[in-house]
């Protein structure tokens, strides 16, 4: 369903750049057969089947992520990056771990931001009242980890904002923990934002992965784009009418 909305962003002897399209997973969890990124990669390019790192599953099953190097949440569209071969998935690994890629997300959250920019830096730990979540908010449970979150605020309105956002570390979940720390969480987020009115038309949640910067091995600067979203341009429309 969602493979055929797959786009190509950009490819070299060492990268591949796709736009995940929104409720496409990018690797199973070993529980369930559905269809995810890594299904597609082993499809349209077997030879990349054991790049990267195997994960064992809670049932002990080896599951193999051919060349994924970074992970987006299932209901998050945009870019991801692709390693074609060990030296360069090495290569992007290394650059997640010193935080040395640069990330553009957009997102629609709730409420008027009252301050057109800012950081949000609160570290991360476990939900004390759900295991599926984090939390960046007193009484989080577990190691508290560092997490870092800059963002731009592009509209505002006393409903919703339209942001942009550029997180300086890469816990999971971290846009979405951090906006529901300050009390504006993404729009048609059901674990962070529940019960909250659906707005702008949407029915997903509104987190794009719009650009990313990284360096190929041969030491080119990438910069690779994805571009808005149709259901975000609509949103903008409605966005407008709202201020």
């Amino acid at each position: 369903m969602y493979l055929r909305y797959m786009q190509i962003l950009f490819e070299n002897e060492n990268i591949l750049a796709i736009n995940k399209p929104s409720g496409l997973v990018v690797h199973a969890d070993g529980r369930t057969k559905e269809e995810s990124v890594s299904s597609w990669l082993l499809e349209k390019y077997p030879e990349i089947a054991k790049v990267g790192e195997p994960w064992t599953s809670p049932t002990g099953e080896v599951i193999y992520r051919p060349g994924i190097v970074h992970r987006l949440d299932r209901d998050t569209s945009g870019v991801l990056v692709i390693a074609k071969n060990q030296e360069s998935f090495l290569n992007l690994k290394a650059q997640f771990q010193d935080r040395e890629i640069k990330k553009t997300y957009n997102a629609f959250v709730y409420g008027e931001m009252k301050e057109m920019e800012g950081v949000i830096d609160r570290p991360i730990g476990r939900s004390k009242s759900d295991f599926r979540k984090w939390s960046a908010q007193r009484g989080a449970r577990g190691e508290m980890r560092e997490a870092i979150t800059e963002y731009k605020v592009l509209e505002t309105c006393p409903v919703v904002s339209y942001v942009e956002v550029y997180p300086k570390t890469g816990r999971t979940h971290q846009i979405r923990v951090h906006f529901k720390a300050i009390n504006h969480p993404v729009i048609c987020d059901s674990l962070y934002g529940e019960n909250k009115p659906v707005l702008l038309g949407l029915d997903r949640l509104a987190l794009h992965a719009r650009k990313i910067e990284i360096s190929d091995i041969n030491g080119d600067i990438l910069t690779i784009e994805a571009p808005i979203p149709s259901d975000f341009i609509s949103a903008l429309d409605k966005l407008k009418d709202l201020c």
